[in-house]
């Protein structure tokens, strides 16, 4: 497992503006959504469609997407299960100080083992995050392989690949369960914001 640096003579500086304060200002709660799901089950596209229904009732959202965060934050990692733990424990630190700053923050990420998803739901209060298991089959996902991840993995040009080579851990009790392999992306939107509405994350729409 890779060991972060231990920093010492630090205290917590607690800001003069709460979260709170925010979630009054804003009309609304800050949450995080926490999408898995294997490669290819629609974890990013849903995600940033449900970041984009948010965007347009006019709230504070962001999402934290997995091959972007690769690409700074987390770019000194790899593959392998200690680089997995680490990237998930990166990203669940970041997902908590978004929930402070009274965000609505969208992960979307494999996040393969579920030890390593319960580490980042122990970071925050209870009701504050929310695990959506984006649920497709194997065969689903290899069928939207834009990106010909599952055709090197099984061709042996990939290692540690979810799914094929790496085992994937599903929710046993996610807060929501979306049938991303079987629904439309309009149903699976409606049916995260329907979810937030419904435990006073979000309001509800104002009658037009």
């Amino acid at each position: 497992m890779t060991s972060p640096a231990k920093a010492t003579n630090i205290v917590w500086h607690h800001s003069t503006v709460t979260r709170a304060a925010r979630a009054h200002q804003r009309g609304h709660r800050s949450a995080i959504l926490w999408f898995t799901g294997l490669s290819g089950a629609g974890k990013s596209t849903l995600a940033n469609a449900v970041n984009s229904a948010l965007f347009e009732q006019g709230l504070a959202c962001y999402v934290l997407d997995g091959d972007n965060v690769r690409h700074g934050l987390c770019s000194d990692l790899g593959f392998s299960d200690a680089d997995r733990e680490e990237n998930i424990r990166r990203i669940g630190e970041v997902a908590k100080l978004f929930l402070d700053a009274g965000v609505v923050v969208l992960t979307a990420f494999v996040s393969p083992f579920r030890a390593d998803r319960q580490r980042a739901r122990e970071l925050v209060a209870a009701g504050d995050f929310l695990e959506i298991h984006c649920a497709a089959d194997l065969a689903v996902c290899e069928q939207r392989d834009t990106k010909g991840l599952y055709a090197k993995a099984r061709a042996g040009q990939i290692k540690e690949f979810t799914g094929i080579s790496s085992p994937y851990e599903a929710p046993e009790a996610p807060e929501l369960r979306v049938a991303t392999g079987e629904q439309s992306l309009e149903d699976s939107v409606a049916q995260v914001m329907n979810e937030l509405e419904r435990r006073g994350i979000i309001p509800a729409p104002a009658d037009p």
